[in-house]
């Protein structure tokens, strides 16, 4: 089914309401409803403002009230079929007496999804996948939380220009810069989970917080994950009450990120050292990679990563580089790489 230029100028307009500064990043998706008149004239708006809150389509109908009536609903995910702790969009659309949906995402969620064929046998003009890869990319992990069944995990990793994180006799402050380490927290606040080993909260002490650029911590604290049967000091700021910490007693990253999307966590951000990041990449289980390359050279000291159990070149990890931009200048320059592993495609059976 073909859309109208007012229908794909509105779905644009979903797009950036479902990305309103403030929206929680998870555990429900960020979504963005407009309504239309049959002119292609903007009867009202809404949007999703998280968990518990009226769903993006159910806020753009109590704004519209009777004039709701006959109007096509541009929406940037599948609305939902399925009663939590709000009632189903499906129902609410066809209550109000909406002509036509229009949506650009079909809902991955197994337990919220068909509310399209729904609105469809009830005679609702449907139409659906109108830009749906932004619709996607507005919730990248969400989408491929519920895909994948486990979180989305991002490696971020700081490094000389030859592969070194600390020198010889373990100092690493500062390989990364100030400009990395503010741009650092901001990629952790896209995140709702860091991931450490325990000898990094044993040797390092972190406190694992998202913080601003005069280093407060901002209102809102993303889970503090740390993987490892190791026992920790009670004396660790990782344990004070800045945030939420969950211990995960193990050394499988399958089993940790699993005991995390148990808590419905969709993305994780994996900053622990060499040893578990040699462990998730074993495992197949890094879908981005952030590093922060300085330029300087130690010669010596500990890796970046761990042992692959690579002993070929042939054998090595590939990875695509998707961005690469500067951060600071002079003494305080870092290059900030983002790459994607390239996943090995399954021989065809004849």
């Amino acid at each position: 089914m073909t859309t109208s230029q007012a229908e794909r100028d509105a779905m644009r307009r979903a797009l950036a309401l479902a990305t309103t500064p403030g929206v929680p990043l998870g555990p429900n998706p960020r979504v963005g409803c407009v309504l239309l008149d049959d002119d292609g004239r903007v009867v009202a708006e809404g949007f999703h403002r998280g968990a518990g809150t009226p769903h993006a389509e159910a806020d753009a109908l109590a704004r519209a009230g009777s004039d709701a009536r006959g109007t096509t609903a541009v929406v940037t995910l599948e609305p939902c079929h399925h009663t939590g702790r709000t009632g189903p969009c499906s129902q609410a659309l066809l209550a109000a007496g909406v002509r036509r949906v229009v949506f650009a995402q079909a809902d991955p969620n197994p337990v919220a999804r068909g509310g399209g064929e729904a609105l469809r046998e009830a005679g609702v003009e449907v139409a659906e996948g109108l830009l749906a890869a932004e619709a996607r990319a507005v919730n990248r992990a969400w989408t491929f939380a519920h895909e994948h069944g486990r979180p989305f995990v991002t490696w971020k990793f700081a490094t000389t220009l030859d592969g070194r994180s600390a020198a010889a006799d373990g100092t690493s402050r500062w390989v990364s810069s100030r400009p990395a380490r503010v741009d650092t927290h901001r990629l952790r606040a896209l995140c709702d989970t860091i991931l450490v080993g325990t000898n990094t909260v044993v040797v390092d002490d972190p406190r694992l917080t998202v913080r601003d650029a005069d280093d407060r911590d901002l209102p809102v604290q993303l889970l503090r994950a740390v993987m490892g049967l190791r026992e920790l000091p009670d004396d660790r700021r990782v344990l004070d009450d800045a945030a939420e910490t969950v211990l995960l007693r193990t050394r499988d990253p399958h089993e940790a990120l699993a005991l995390l999307r148990a808590r419905e966590r969709q993305h994780v951000f994996l900053e622990g050292g060499p040893t578990l990041a040699a462990a998730f990449l074993a495992a197949g289980l890094v879908d981005e990679v952030v590093a922060y390359v300085a330029p300087m050279l130690l010669g010596s000291g500990r890796s970046s990563v761990g042992d692959l159990g690579i002993a070929t070149i042939a054998d090595a990890h590939h990875l695509d580089v998707v961005d690469v931009t500067v951060l600071g200048e002079g003494a305080e320059t870092n290059v900030r790489l983002t790459m994607t592993p390239q996943r090995p495609v399954p021989l065809q059976e004849d």
